[in-house]
């Protein structure tokens, strides 16, 4: 049973480390064992091989596989990268955990549903993924749970940080660069602070891996609540007069990959599993705002 070396600090390989995600992991499980952060050229998701030998070496009992291919519009034009390391990739992971009798966390994305619901959705509804992005997560998804490994699949959806490349980032920049900012507005879904959700990933972690064996499965873990990107950019810059934040259709901004109309993640799996839910995404967003780019080291 994984935890069987309980009274030991666990190993625990992070994988993507230099990502939004991964980098806040990296700081926040290091309270519960011993950190391995892999970015990019430490572990080439992309290369299978590679991932045994790290695995293998360093026989972690907690594997978190923050990795992913995550540009989602290029993935029209390189399938076969994201599929190597979206769906291949997570398999692999997972075999090897099984393996060594450890415990896997990986992240999917809303982006495996269509989009066509008007309530949100649960672990239980049809996946149908609009774009190749979405369609190589949910392969990995399937590749993990076929291992029969002890694996977590937490689902989230429209992460953001303060660091990197994301929606908010693009915002602040494009803010301060002009004078108007054309918003996509049909589009439903759920902002997550990535510092919040590596928080709430090592809520879990600090109840041991053989609490987490136990409830292996698929989880959506989300903030609260739901919006627009129209509105999410009007929450970024705040009551100003500049720039004007105009709303357009998605129509109106087409991009090579199509996308969920709504995608709202119900999460009430996982509060009833865990006993804990993530408060509404507005307040996420006040905090990220308010707080350093860098996540606090233990």
């Amino acid at each position: 049973m994984p935890g069987r070396r309980s009274n030991v600090r666990p190993t625990i390989l992070v994988t993507g480390a230099n990502g939004q995600l991964g980098r806040e992991l990296a700081a926040a499980l290091a309270a519960h064992g011993s950190v391995v952060a892999c970015d990019r050229a430490a572990l080439d998701l992309s290369d299978a091989s590679r991932i045994v030998r790290v695995v293998r070496d360093l026989a972690p009992q907690l594997v978190v596989n923050a990795g992913a291919y995550t540009a989602v519009d290029r993935a029209e034009g390189e399938r076969e990268a994201a599929f190597a390391v979206n769906a291949h990739a997570p398999g692999v992971l997972a075999e090897e955990a099984r393996r060594i009798d450890a415990v896997l966390i990986h992240y999917s994305t809303d982006y495996v549903f269509d989009g066509t619901a008007s309530l949100p959705y649960d672990e239980a509804a049809a996946a149908n993924p609009l774009n190749a992005y979405g369609a190589s997560k949910l392969e990995g998804e399937r590749a993990v749970t076929a291992t029969g490994a002890h694996a977590l699949t937490l689902r989230t959806s429209w992460v953001y940080s303060l660091h990197g490349r994301n929606f908010l980032t693009t915002i602040r920049r494009l803010a301060a660069e002009r004078d108007e900012l054309r918003i996509v507005s049909d589009q439903v879904g759920v902002p997550n602070w990535s510092r919040a959700l590596a928080g709430a990933t090592a809520t879990l972690v600090g109840r041991g891996l053989a609490y987490l064996a136990g409830r292996a499965g698929l989880y959506h873990l989300s903030a609260q609540g739901a919006t627009t990107w129209y509105e999410f950019a009007r929450a970024i810059v705040g009551d100003v007069a500049h720039p004007r934040i105009t709303p357009i259709t998605t129509a109106e901004h087409p991009t090579p990959a199509r996308r969920p109309a709504y995608a709202v993640l119900d999460t009430r799996r996982f509060a009833d599993a865990f006993g804990f839910a993530m408060p509404q995404w507005r307040e996420h967003l006040r905090r990220c705002l308010q707080s350093p780019p860098e996540p606090p080291r233990v």
